[in-house]
C-alpha cells in the first residue's frame, strides 16, 4: 500500500543518496547495500515493494513457508511500499510500484540502482525512475544462457534490453556471462564497475578450524563413515535444479565408486518424495535428507561434504550455493546451465563442469571430481577462487559506478 512509505522518517536533503529498488529484502543483497553505506560512505535507501521475506512467506519451489533468520534491514535505510501486516503483497508476483514515485521524491536520491527487469515490478520501477529524471545503475543477473528461447523471443528480448541499457547511466556486470551478454548487445562495461554476485560469509564458519570441529560430528550424526564420499546438493528439490539427475548420475558410476557415495539433500520441494522412492531402487543409493536449513546451520553440512553438485537444467542465472560451497573449501560439479561456472569452476582444481540435462555427462564429471575430495590443497584452491567474489568487491563496484555517474551529474 502506498501509504506505508509515507510513514518513514524524512531524510536530510544534504546527503547524496543511492536508492536501491527491489521487490523485497533479499538475504544475498542486503549485506551489499550495508557495505556500500558503511565502507564507502554513500547513504543507501532501499525501497522495497513488500516486506514478505521478513514477515515470512511461502516459496513456490521449496514448497514451504519460512522467513530468513539473518538481519536484512540494518546498516542502511529500508522503506516499504507495502507490508504484509497491512494487507500488502505476499510474493514477488503480487508486488507493485504503487507509491514509488512519492517514495523517490522523499528519498531525494542522486541515482537509482536497478537489480533487473523481471518481474514487472522492476521494469515499472525503471520507468518511474526515468520519469523522475534520475540516473539508473543496472546490476542484474541478466545473461544469455539461463533460458531456452525461440528466434522471435530472442529478437524481442534483445530489442527490449537494448532500449533499456541505452537509458542506463552505468551497467554493472556480476560475472563473465553477464559481461558477455552486455557486449553481445553492443554495450561494454567498466572493469571498475565489476560487482560480483556474492554471498555474505558472516553467517557461516568457513575456515579449517571450523571444518575440524564440525566435520566429524556432523558425519557421525548423518551415519556417514570416514571412507564414504558425501555428495551434497543444497537447494530447491525441483525439476529445474536437477537433483533427480544427480541421483541417476550416482547410479551410473562404476560400482566401486557408487558403493562409497552417499547423497546429502539439503532443502525441500516437489521432488522430495520421488527422489527418496527412486533412491531405493536397485542398485540402491544411500540418501540423507535433512530438509531446509537456515544459513547459520549450513556450515556443518558443507564441511561434512566431500563434493558439492548443482546440476541445474535451466534458469540458473548464477547459483550462489556454489559460492557457499567454495567458501567452505568444497569443490563443486555444476552443469553448463549454472551461470557462475566460467567464473568459479576451474576443472581439476575447484570442480568440474558438465553438459546440462544429462545424467551420463554428470556421472562422468562426478568420476573426474571424486579424486579432488578431501584434499587440503583443493580446499585452499577453492577458497582462493572466492577472493574476488565477496561482498566487499560487490560494494566497491557499485560505489565506483555511483561516484562516476554522480560526478558527471550536477547536484
Amino acid at each position: 500500500m502506498a501509504g506505508t512509505a509515507a510513514a518513514e522518517p524524512p531524510r536530510a536533503l544534504n546527503l547524496a543518496v543511492l536508492c536501491v529498488i527491489e521487490t523485497h529484502p533479499i538475504q544475498y543483497h542486503a549485506p551489499v547495500w550495508r557495505q556500500v553505506q558503511q565502507t564507502h560512505g554513500i547513504p543507501v535507501t532501499a525501497i522495497y515493494g513488500s516486506d514478505f521475506s521478513v514477515a515470512g512467506y511461502r516459496d513456490r519451489e521449496f514448497g514451504a513457508t519460512f522467513q530468513w533468520d539473518t538481519d536484512l534491514l540494518s546498516g542502511y535505510s529500508p522503506m516499504f511500499l507495502s507490508k504484509v501486516s497491512e494487507g500488502g503483497a505476499r510474493d514477488d508476483r503480487a508486488v507493485t510500484t504503487r507509491g514509488l514515485a512519492e517514495a523517490l521524491r522523499r528519498a531525494q536520491p542522486r541515482a537509482v540502482l536497478s537489480v533487473g527487469y523481471s518481474p514487472r515490478f522492476h521494469s515499472d520501477a525503471f520507468r518511474t525512475a526515468r520519469r523522475a529524471r534520475l540516473p539508473v545503475l543496472f546490476r542484474g543477473e541478466t545473461t544469455d544462457h539461463a533460458q531456452r528461447r525461440g528466434v522471435l523471443k530472442r529478437l524481442a528480448r534483445d530489442t527490449a534490453l537494448r532500449w533499456l541499457y541505452r537509458r542506463c547511466a552505468a551497467l554493472l556486470h556480476v560475472g563473465r556471462r553477464s559481461r558477455e551478454h552486455f557486449r553481445r548487445l553492443g554495450f561494454d562495461t567498466d572493469e571498475r564497475h565489476f560487482s560480483p554476485y556474492c554471498v555474505d560469509t558472516t553467517p557461516f564458519r568457513t575456515d579449517e578450524a571450523a571444518r575440524a570441529e564440525l566435520r566429524g560430528p556432523t558425519r557421525r550424526e548423518l551415519g556417514v563413515a570416514d571412507d564414504q564420499r558425501l555428495i551434497a546438493f543444497c537447494g530447491k528439490l525441483s525439476p529445474r535444479k536437477g537433483p533427480d539427475l544427480l541421483l541417476d548420475a550416482i547410479r551410473q558410476l562404476p560400482e566401486r565408486d557408487r558403493a562409497r557415495c552417499v547423497l546429502l539433500l539439503v532443502g525441500d520441494g516437489e521432488l522430495k518424495g520421488e527422489l527418496l522412492a527412486r533412491a531405493a531402487a536397485v542398485p540402491p543409493i544411500t540418501v540423507k535428507h535433512v530438509g531446509f536449513k537456515q544459513q547459520r546451520e549450513l556450515s556443518a553440512y558443507y564441511h561434512a561434504a566431500d563434493l558439492f553438485v548443482l546440476p541445474s537444467r535451466h534458469g540458473e542465472t548464477w547459483g550462489l550455493v556454489v559460492n557457499e560451497a567454495l567458501h567452505h573449501g568444497v569443490p563443486a560439479v555444476v552443469s553448463q546451465a549454472v551461470g557462475c561456472a566460467p567464473d568459479l569452476i576451474e576443472p581439476g582444481r575447484t570442480g568440474e563442469v558438465c553438459a546440462a540435462d544429462s545424467a551420463s555427462a554428470l556421472a562422468e564429471a562426478l568420476a573426474r571430481a571424486l579424486p579432488l575430495a578431501g584434499g587440503e590443497q583443493v580446499r585452499t584452491q577453492c577458497r582462493r577462487q572466492m577472493e574476488n567474489y565477496t561482498v566487499a568487491r560487490a560494494a566497491a563496484g557499485i560505489a565506483a559506478a555511483y561516484q562516476a555517474v554522480t560526478a558527471a551529474k550536477p547536484s
